[in-house]
């Protein structure tokens, strides 16, 4: 693990199976299955918020995780992904691993990452409606449950942003609870603290100049 390290839902309807090889840079199989198969690159590199790790199917970015400690981050990696065969980014990888860390410091410039995202139905949902949160603004939980049409499952949303591996890109950062109050962050609240004040001074600044 060390020497990698630095070497470097879904329902099942048959709809969603037909489907899924064009959604999925693994196979359903693959993913249910602890990336069985599945060939993973990533790389470890070092930003603002600490150490943030990028990892990639063919398909695109699969992860993108912000930590203290680069160890944990890659064996977060390994334990999601514990059949699929991990490999250590090459210098083309480091170069997307620099557009990761670029929106990490200027999230409001948006992004057109290539993403392989994975989880279920009702997560996918979840997280297009994120997508759809500008930078510089918040949404409630109750309002992503409202934007996908299931106003009741408030809780589900707040699992479904617990469960984004993407962070960032998938801004789960941009949501809040009623009132404005900070909700947990899989990557830490002071990290969303961060995310957000950064991005409020990035459009007050776009404002200031228009």
């Amino acid at each position: 693990m060390t020497e990698a390290l630095y070497g470097a839902g879904y329902g099942s309807s048959s709809r969603f199976y037909e489907k899924a090889d064009a959604i999925l840079g693994m196979r359903p199989g693959e993913w249910r299955d602890g990336g069985r198969g599945a060939e993973i690159r990533f790389a470890i590199g070092e930003c603002s918020l600490g150490a943030v790790l990028v990892a990639a199917t063919a398909r695109g970015i699969c992860a993108i995780a912000l930590g203290d400690d680069p160890t944990a981050l890659l064996d977060d990696l390994q334990g999601r992904f514990p059949k699929a065969r991990l490999i250590g980014g090459d210098a083309e990888f480091e170069a997307l691993v620099a557009r990761v860390v670029a929106l990490v410091e200027r999230p409001t410039t948006g992004t057109d990452l290539p993403l392989d995202v994975q989880g279920t139905a009702f997560q996918q949902r979840v997280w297009a409606a994120l997508r759809d949160i500008p930078a510089g603004t918040t949404a409630t939980y109750t309002e992503i449950a409202e934007r996908i049409g299931q106003p009741r499952a408030v809780r589900a949303v707040a699992a479904a942003c617990a469960n984004n591996a993407i962070a960032i890109a998938i801004p789960c950062h941009r949501v809040v609870r009623i009132g404005g109050d900070l909700a947990g962050y899989r990557w830490g609240i002071e990290r969303k603290r961060a995310l957000l004040d950064r991005e409020a001074r990035g459009e007050a600044g776009r404002g200031a100049a228009a």
